[in-house]
């Protein structure tokens, strides 16, 4: 148990930082109120329609892709960094990431047989 105390500590600071300096600012920054500040948007565009309107199923489709092959290369990043160490090994390493970049290059175009990517 005496090894996790230094990171109590350092999660002990990090959330007494934080909400010291959340509350800080809160407190000295200036407060001048406008109707333009407290606006939905503060792009200097009128709003049109509500807040409840319905966006299209497509919006969502393409964040979702988006998302994951985001997620999908973020899984590269310890292949890269362990590149080296995964070569000396023999070439398993470079042919599991060769498989993992096939199927998601299968599923990109996949997606583009699908229509996935046309904003009709």
């Amino acid at each position: 148990m005496v090894e996790y105390i230094p990171l109590i500590i350092l999660i002990g600071l990090a959330l007494f930082l934080g909400l010291l300096l959340t509350n800080l600012s809160a407190l000295a920054g200036p407060l001048r109120p406008n109707r333009i500040k407290y606006s939905p948007y503060e792009s200097g565009m009128d709003p049109v329609g509500t807040a409840r309107d319905r966006f299209s199923v497509k919006f969502y489709l393409v964040a979702m892709f988006f998302i994951l092959f985001d997620i999908e290369l973020v899984f590269m990043y310890p292949w890269a960094t362990q590149y080296k160490q995964l070569n000396e090994m023999g070439p398993f390493g470079f042919i599991e990431m060769l498989v993992f970049v096939v199927i998601l290059f299968v599923g990109f175009i996949y997606l583009l047989k699908k229509g996935g990517l046309k904003w009709d």
